[in-house]
């Protein structure tokens, strides 16, 4: 499966290393320089829960994790331990794709800023109490201390910042966030909402039974 998944991705352009196990894998992590990890949960030696927990150590980089079970613990505990999406074996290679693009284009993501007539734009600083967010820059910090955000926490903060005290339904933030063009698995939004309340305060996003999260002014 490893060997087959490779060979398709090189195929769509992209340049792939390949790993047997997990202790390998963080060896090479760490020796080279990923756009994108792609994590199989049941990886010998160091499982991808626990690499991807490794990883998170040090680095913001897309992580997508891959389950052989779709509704089982192995999710929860991916996301919980920082992965931004992930897809169920067995996986079709355009879904597989598609998700590689669409965290692709998370981490580079950066919001337009106005350009004001006569000059040149200055950054777009939002501030919310103590939690300011340049959404020039993208440089979140909360009572001046910087706050290191992964590309989706990044995105989600900034759906909610353009929306203060307006709820928003986890179907609309699947769609907004993850790029999903159906309605996916609620679970990725539940537990990036609650990465991000760990970062920045568990206050600053209500939770509205029965419909989303509102973030509050």
């Amino acid at each position: 499966m490893r060997r087959s998944f490779a060979t398709a991705l090189e195929r769509y352009g992209y340049r792939v290393t390949a790993a047997a196990d997990g202790l390998t894998a963080l060896e090479l992590f760490r020796a080279e320089g990923f756009d994108l990890l792609i994590l199989d949960v049941m990886l010998p030696g160091l499982d991808g829960i626990g690499l991807c927990r490794r990883v998170r150590e040090s680095s913001l980089v897309p992580v997508l994790m891959m389950s052989a079970r779709g509704d089982g613990l192995d999710v929860v505990a991916g996301l919980e331990a920082g992965a931004d999406d992930y897809v169920v074996k067995p996986v079709d290679t355009f879904v597989l794709v598609a998700r590689i693009r669409s965290l692709l284009r998370r981490a580079a993501y950066a919001p337009p800023v106005p350009e004001p007539a006569g000059g040149p734009a200055d950054p777009e600083v939002l501030v919310f109490g103590d939690l300011t967010i340049d959404t020039a820059a993208l440089e979140v910090a909360v009572a001046g201390r910087p706050v290191a955000l992964a590309p989706t926490e990044l995105k989600l903060l900034l759906e909610f910042a353009a929306h203060p005290g307006v709820v928003r339904e986890r179907h609309t933030l699947l769609r907004n966030v993850w790029d999903y063009g159906w309605d996916g698995d609620s679970r990725v939004v539940d537990l990036c909402v609650q990465r991000l309340r760990k970062k920045l305060g568990r206050e600053r996003i209500e939770t509205v039974r029965g419909f989303g999260y509102k973030f509050r002014r």
